[in-house]
């Protein structure tokens, strides 16, 4: 095999794995942007590496996707910018290629917004050991192979990212479907301005948070249902101003973000918000309003190839 064909046959190794590299770093990372980058850093040293010493090529880029998103986390700019009260997930469609794979409870939960949301309370290591192990079922002594710890320490890092994941977590699966309907309902409940029922559909202890459509460096949180409630009127009651502001009539749907229900704002086929909702026992447990459009990419490449149901509401 000459130099160009065996180019051609490592770049095709590389492209047929790299899907999953993407989902791994997207987990890691909590930003599509940012794993799409991480994993075209790994192309680079794939690409500079002496690829016959390669072994495992599947375990060797693993390693280096994982260890380029640990340094990442740990950088000093991204400690800044995902500093406790001004970092968010970045929202994706369901179906979308960066979630990879969803076989098991376990591996959908791990894109959950919820989890994503988690992580960050982990340390980059104890991040990589949880994900590698539990969604993509490495075994400890691939995992201290990866991350050059001993296997003890794999085991030692995964107790402590599972006690702090399932200590904090509120939830099981929920029916997809159901969940649709009372994020619909939440929506509707409050474009009516019907408070009561927006109370109704709230867990004593919810929570709502914003991103203030990257106006603000840290996020607004607003506690009780009846601060959520009144929030959500205010927000979602149709006005002129607010068509002024989006540009236009939005159209609004609901969708499966993340696994999880959410409402979408499009104007001339562009999402400019998105409001996701975490569920506790039937109810709503946290309310995420994302409108910063660095946060909005990945979402809106796939909304051009999406075909979303009837509005959630005729006109708004």
């Amino acid at each position: 095999m000459d130099g160009t064909a065996t180019d051609r046959f490592d770049t095709g190794l590389f492209e047929a794995g790299r899907a999953r590299l993407v989902s791994l770093a997207y987990r890691m990372l909590g930003s599509a942007a940012d794993a799409e980058d991480a994993v075209q850093d790994a192309y680079l040293r794939w690409q500079a590496a002496d690829r016959r010493r390669i072994e495992v090529p599947e375990a060797w880029l693993t390693k280096v996707v994982t260890n380029l998103c640990i340094d990442r986390l740990r950088s000093a700019r991204a400690r800044r910018e995902r500093s406790v009260g001004a970092w968010l997930p970045e929202p994706v469609l369901d179906g979308d290629p960066v979630l990879g794979p969803a076989d098991t409870f376990e591996q959908r939960e791990s894109v959950s917004l919820a989890v994503l949301t988690l992580m960050e309370r982990l340390s980059p290591v104890q991040r990589a050991v949880y994900l590698l192990h539990e969604t993509f079922s490495y075994g400890h002594a691939e995992i201290a192979g990866i991350l050059g710890v001993s296997e003890s320490a794999s085991q030692q890092h995964l107790h402590r990212a599972r006690r702090r994941v399932t200590a904090t977590r509120r939830h099981g699966e929920v029916d997809p479907a159901a969940a649709l309907r009372i994020a619909e309902e939440f929506f509707t409940a409050a474009a009516s301005g019907r408070t009561e029922r927006l109370v109704e559909l709230l867990t004593d202890d919810a929570t709502a948070i914003s991103d203030g459509a990257g106006l603000t460096r840290t996020m607004l949180r607003y506690d009780t249902p009846q601060r959520i409630a009144a929030i959500a009127r205010a927000g979602f009651a149709p006005s002129a101003a607010k068509r002024h502001f989006a540009g236009g009539t939005p159209a609004v749907h609901s969708a499966h973000v993340n696994g999880g229900p959410a409402i979408l704002f499009a104007v001339g086929g562009k999402v400019f918000g998105a409001v996701t909702f975490d569920l506790a026992h039937g109810k709503i447990a946290l309310v995420r309003g994302i409108a910063d459009p660095s946060r909005l990419g990945r979402l809106n490449e796939a909304w051009r190839r999406y075909e979303p149901g009837p509005s959630v509401l005729t006109s708004w």
